[in-house]
């Protein structure tokens, strides 16, 4: 008996423990994500801003409704643009990994416009909310490129990877404004996602640790997590819209694309690069998933 009360209490002490622990660390994991850097970019790429593939570049910054600064880069055409291609980033990471699609959708005839979504790059704001509060965000850019009149923005279409897919969907259910959508790697929620997380950083299985972090997150940041859903948000979306995702992702599983493929309204397309991870598709799936963007982009938004 004696050999069995020991180990309930260590399980109990375990409990205790780890969901103190994820009280206290869970909300700066969830809300504060570790940053890509310019210096980071820098020790293995040349590319660090638009310029430096040889595009014209204007540096903007524009101010959300909370008086946070994002930063900004415009790719415009010379002369009359097929469409404008906005690119969102994924969680921490920042508008550079935008840079070699800036020069292939520019290639194209694309405006092309990147931004440091709120808490990334050199863009301000305290926490990062995964579209709860980055929606707005992204119809504050809207609203900015409708206003260059001179600029032939015309049709818009919107490139997110990973947290930018959950974004450019979760703000396509509320802004009429976007076109097309090419959504690449995203989840299906943030509750499941956040479950996955939790399993492979920390080992633990436990859905109330998840809420624990969860629940004060929510306070911190003044956002409810049951709100930051692509699949509902997807049923909502009347634009096309391609998925894409590789089969071999580690971070975030292939199938919730396969889900919110099968959820989104038509017309709908879905690309699995095969052996493709959650970073490397411009690499792995070379120039078919170049093509297939491109002509998704070009049927949607140039024709």
């Amino acid at each position: 008996m004696s050999i069995l009360l020991a180990v309930l209490l260590f399980a109990l002490l375990f409990i205790v423990a780890a969901a103190a622990t994820i009280f206290v660390f869970g909300p700066l994991l969830v809300l504060q994500p570790h940053l890509r850097t310019r210096e980071w970019y820098s020790t293995f790429t040349e590319l660090l801003e638009p310029r430096d593939a040889g595009l014209p570049q204007e540096d903007l910054v524009l101010t959300t409704d909370e008086g946070y600064t994002l930063s900004c880069w415009f790719v415009r055409q010379p002369a009359k643009a097929r469409g404008t291609i906005v690119y969102l980033h994924g969680v921490g990471d920042c508008k550079i990994g935008g840079v070699p699609y800036a020069r292939m959708f520019f290639g194209k005839g694309f405006n092309v416009f990147l931004y440091d979504s709120r808490r990334h790059g050199a863009s301000e704001g305290p926490y990062c909310t995964y579209g709860f509060h980055e929606k707005r965000d992204l119809s504050l850019v809207l609203d900015y490129l409708k206003s260059r009149t001179e600029a032939g923005v015309e049709r818009i279409g919107v490139f997110g990877t990973s947290m930018g897919a959950a974004v450019a969907l979760q703000s396509a259910a509320v802004d009429s404004r976007i076109d097309a959508i090419v959504a690449e790697a995203s989840f299906t929620d943030l509750r499941t996602v956040m479950v996955d997380y939790q399993k492979r950083i920390i080992k633990l299985p436990w859905h109330f640790l998840r809420n624990l972090a969860m629940s004060r997150s929510q306070k911190l940041a003044g956002f409810k997590a049951r709100f930051v859903s692509p699949i509902h948000a997807v049923k909502n979306v009347n634009k096309p819209v391609l998925f894409i995702h590789g089969t071999d992702d580690t971070r975030i599983r292939s199938e919730y694309s396969r889900a919110l493929y099968d959820n989104a309204n038509q017309p709908k397309e879905l690309l699995l690069i095969h052996r493709g991870d959650h970073t490397d598709l411009l690499n792995v799936g070379g120039s078919d998933y170049e093509r297939r963007i491109m002509e998704f982009f070009e049927k949607y938004l140039a024709d």
